[in-house]
C-alpha cells in the first residue's frame, strides 16, 4: 500500500449484519449492488455469507455474474428492471429479476424460474402502480412470482409516508390471487426506526452495514478507512497559491501565519475523493486534524500539515480512524455537503481494497 487505499472492517460488517438482523428478526437480503456501495461485493458477500443471509441485492446483471463466477450461491435478486434480450443471460447466471411491467412479466413468467414482483406505492421509479394491479394480475395468477416488494421514499423526511405506502402494499397485495412467499419494503433506515421488528419476510439492509446510521434506535460500527501516503512536503511563503484556480490560502491570512508547510498526497477525484472536498476537507496526520488545502484535483490532493511533524512517506487518514480521533463517513460527506451514498459509491476501484478481520 505505497499509495492510497480502502481499508474494510469486515468484522465490522458483519456485526452490523447481525445487529439489524436482530432490530428486523427476519432474514436478510443486503444490498450489495454497486460494487457493495464501493467496497467490493465479492468481499462483502464473502464475509457475510456467516450470517447467514437470505439472498443478495445487485443492480445490474453483470454484478449478479460476478458473484455467481466467484462461487456465491444463494439467491440474488437484480432490483434494476431489466429488459426482456437479457433474459438468457438472467436465466444462465440463476438470478431472479425484479419485474413491474406486463410484456417483461409475460417474456418471464412461462420460463417457471423464480422472480420478484415490484410494486411501485409512491416512488414512481419502477414497478406496478399500486392502483393498477389488474394490470397483471392474470399473469401473476398464471406465473405467481415468489416474492414481492416495494420501496419507501421519505423514511427519514415523513413517517407519515411510510405508514402511507406500507398500506397501499398491502392494498396491492390484496388484489393478487395468492400471496407470495417472501414479501419485503424496508430498507436499513426502515428498520432503524422501527423498534418493533419488521412485519414483512425478508429486510434490505444496504448503508448501515457497511458503518453509516440515521440516529435510529441502532448505531453501526465504521466499516470504512481512506487512507493515502505523503509523496512530497514544500514549504511555500506569503503570496503563493495552492492549485487550481489559486482558491487557497483563505483571504484574510496574516503575515504570522507564513511560511505554511504542504504536503501533498496521491489520490484525487479520479479515486472517489472529490473536488467538493477542496478547501473544505479534513484529513487526519498522527491523530490531529489537517485542513485540505486548494483545490483536490484528478489524481493528488494537498494538506496544509504546518502545525504536525511529518515526513514524505507517512500515512495520512481522509476517512476512517486515527489516533484517539475519527473521521466518518458521515463527517466527510457533511464537509462537502455531499450525500454519504454517492462518496462510498465512488471509491473506485482505482483505490486497492485491504480487508481487516478486526475483532
Amino acid at each position: 500500500m505505497t499509495r492510497a487505499w480502502v481499508e474494510i472492517d469486515l468484522g465490522a460488517l458483519t456485526r452490523n449484519a447481525a445487529r439489524i438482523a436482530a432490530a428486523a428478526r427476519v432474514p436478510l437480503l443486503p444490498m450489495i449492488k454497486a460494487d457493495a456501495y464501493g467496497l467490493g461485493a465479492v468481499g462483502v458477500a464473502r464475509a457475510l455469507e456467516s450470517t447467514n443471509p437470505w439472498g443478495y441485492g445487485v443492480g445490474t446483471i453483470e454484478e449478479g455474474e460476478e458473484l455467481r463466477a466467484a462461487g456465491i450461491t444463494r439467491p440474488i435478486l437484480v432490483l434494476t428492471p431489466i429488459l426482456p434480450e437479457t433474459f438468457d443471460a438472467v436465466r444462465a447466471a440463476q438470478l431472479r429479476p425484479a419485474l413491474g411491467d406486463r410484456d417483461a412479466i409475460a417474456a418471464w413468467g412461462p420460463s417457471g424460474a423464480p422472480w420478484h414482483l415490484s410494486i411501485d406505492t409512491g416512488m414512481n421509479r419502477a414497478g406496478v402502480p399500486w392502483r393498477d394491479m389488474e394490470r397483471v394480475r392474470d399473469l401473476v395468477a398464471a406465473h405467481p412470482p415468489e416474492g414481492a416488494f416495494t420501496h419507501f421514499h421519505s423514511v427519514l423526511k415523513d413517517r407519515a409516508s411510510v405508514a402511507l405506502q406500507s398500506d397501499r402494499f398491502r392494498a396491492a397485495l390484496a388484489q393478487l390471487p395468492a400471496r407470495p412467499a417472501l414479501l419485503h419494503a424496508e430498507s436499513s433506515a426502515a428498520v432503524e426506526h422501527n423498534e418493533a421488528g419488521s412485519t414483512w419476510d425478508l429486510v434490505r439492509p444496504g448503508i448501515f452495514l457497511y458503518g453509516v446510521g440515521t440516529a435510529g434506535g441502532l448505531a453501526p460500527e465504521p466499516v470504512v478507512a481512506v487512507r493515502a501516503r505523503i509523496v512530497e512536503l514544500r514549504q511555500i511563503r506569503d503570496g503563493d497559491t495552492v492549485s487550481y484556480g489559486a482558491t487557497w490560502p483563505p483571504p484574510g491570512s496574516h503575515p504570522e501565519d507564513w511560511p505554511r508547510r504542504i504536503a501533498t498526497l496521491p489520490l484525487g477525484y479520479a479515486d472517489g475523493y472529490r473536488r467538493a472536498l477542496g478547501n473544505r476537507g479534513w484529513a487526519l496526520l498522527h491523530g490531529r486534524r489537517v485542513p485540505v488545502a486548494g483545490a483536490v484535483t484528478m489524481d493528488m490532493t494537498m494538506l496544509d500539515v504546518t502545525d504536525v511533524p511529518c515526513h514524505v512517506g507517512d500515512v495520512v487518514t481522509l476517512m476512517g480512524a486515527d489516533g484517539g480521533d475519527v473521521l466518518t463517513v458521515q463527517d466527510v460527506a457533511r464537509f462537502g455537503h455531499l450525500s454519504p451514498y454517492e462518496l462510498l459509491t465512488e471509491l473506485h476501484s482505482r483505490l486497492p481494497r485491504l480487508y481487516r478481520e478486526h475483532a
